[in-house]
């Protein structure tokens, strides 16, 4: 290694370094978090009365850290970025584009309760209807079909009653016991939280299980995968970087990625069912509704009429409304994540199976990215800068399943599926009326929230 090469991976270290110590004050979450009470309170009245949350109540809630003096550190480290490592490399493009990411959070997290926090949001996270990649389709529109699947008939036959009936106490043994056998000894701690308002989240090195909330085995697999290989796993790898540090943090350009990649981890895990998928498309819809003006009660009622729990329907709405205002409009919208990070990873990994460079897949586990990202990242892994991920789930090990799964799916696009299902459902319509496979009952169906 060259004196120049080893000048340019301690630079790189210094300024990663500066920016994880920057970020670091920064919960975007708690930020805009709301407490228990509001959800007793607004349940209470039946839904006819809006929460108490305003402008002033987010006045109330610090942000633990000094907006303008933050803003100028990042100006700083953005500026010492571009003449430390020059505008055209690439590692240093990434370190810009994530200062910059940082520079508009702290813009969104000032202006909490106001029409400019869902401006800035969307700067950061995008709009419902922001067109998908690449298509002409909206989210919404992909949202709303999805939606239309997940609750077909077939959906609720293949539902298996899965009572809650895992106490928190025990899903923190469960789950600890399963993540111990995908991390080695001491990576990772899985523990009691009455602090959060989800029924679990993921930490750098952590799961935080609530301990008012009860669990499905269902529940268990999905944290195990969702929150575990690939939330704390990327983490963990991120760590692991010797010079590129700044991957084990992950500001808002990298959650379509991440979470797009935790959902389809369930996927191909065969971890997930539909009222979980049918949860991520509902989001997209619950955004959409807020962005175009519906207020925090009229989202809460679409869900309750479409079917959800009063509680279930209340949920999905603090989501969208935490940090924005209740009339509508100025929204959060990072639940659209899900759903576009879901679609632009299968199209990824689709892509480079079909381009010829399925190698480089392995590299969406090497820590917090975007997709564009991972070429210039699989560049500087093979000369050494970029370490390999430790933490890889057993598919992107050996990748032969998923090149055939991925050969399968892109085979199957070239089928007219519409004809087909025309000819099958002729068939299928002299059958005799069919029965759910499972004996369910309303105390037994599963109205449980997941996690972030």
């Amino acid at each position: 290694m060259d004196m120049n090469q080893s000048q340019y991976r301690e630079k790189l270290k210094l300024l990663s370094d500066r920016l994880i110590a920057l970020q670091q004050p920064i919960r975007i979450l708690d930020a805009i978090k709301w407490p228990r009470e509001v959800e007793h309170e607004f349940l209470k009245a039946d839904g006819k009365r809006m929460p108490r949350i305003d402008e002033s109540y987010y006045e109330g809630q610090s942000l633990n850290f000094d907006p303008v003096s933050l803003r100028a550190d990042f100006l700083d480290l953005r500026r010492d970025i571009r003449r430390q490592l020059g505008r055209g490399d690439g590692l240093g493009r990434i370190l810009r584009n994530t200062a910059d990411q940082y520079l508009l959070v702290i813009e969104m997290l000032s202006t909490r309760g106001t029409v400019d926090f869902g401006r800035h949001s969307r700067q950061l996270y995008g709009s419902a209807r922001d067109h998908m990649r690449g298509d002409r389709k909206t989210l919404r529109q992909l949202g709303e079909k999805l939606c239309e699947i997940f609750s077909l008939p077939a959906a609720t036959h293949l539902a298996r009653p899965y009572d809650s009936d895992i106490s928190s106490e025990t899903a923190v043994s469960v789950l600890r016991e399963r993540l111990e056998q995908y991390f080695e000894e001491g990576d990772i701690r899985v523990m009691l939280s009455d602090g959060i308002v989800s029924d679990a989240a993921a930490g750098g090195d952590y799961i935080k299980i609530n301990e008012d909330a009860d669990f499905t085995d269902f529940d268990l697999k999905v944290l195990e995968v969702h929150e575990g290989w690939v939330h704390v796993g990327t983490t963990l790898n991120g760590r692991r970087q010797p010079w590129a540090t700044w991957l084990s943090v992950g500001s808002p350009r990298v959650t379509a990625c991440q979470e797009g990649l935790a959902v389809l981890m369930e996927t191909l895990s065969f971890s997930s069912y539909p009222g979980r998928a049918l949860k991520v498309s509902d989001r997209v819809t619950a955004v959409d509704m807020a962005e175009q003006g519906a207020d925090f009660i009229e989202v809460y009622r679409y869900f309750v009429e479409r079917g959800l729990s009063r509680k279930a329907s209340y949920k999905i709405t603090q989501r969208v409304f935490r940090g924005g205002t209740l009339d509508g409009g100025s929204v959060f919208t990072k639940d659209l994540s899900y759903l576009r990070g879901f679609v632009e990873n299968v199209n990824f990994m689709r892509s480079a199976i079909n381009s010829g460079v399925p190698e480089i897949l392995p590299m969406l586990f090497v820590g917090k990215m975007t997709l564009d990202d991972v070429p210039v990242l699989y560049e500087h892994y093979l000369e050494g800068t970029i370490a390999g991920p430790h933490y890889l789930p057993e598919l992107f090990r050996d990748m032969n399943g998923l090149y055939v799964w991925f050969g399968f799916s892109s085979g199957i696009s070239l089928i007219n599926l519409a004809r087909v299902q025309r000819h099958f459902h002729k068939l299928f319509s002299d059958m005799p009326d069919t029965t759910p496979l499972y004996e369910r009952t309303v105390d037994n169906v599963n109205e449980e929230e997941g996690s972030e």
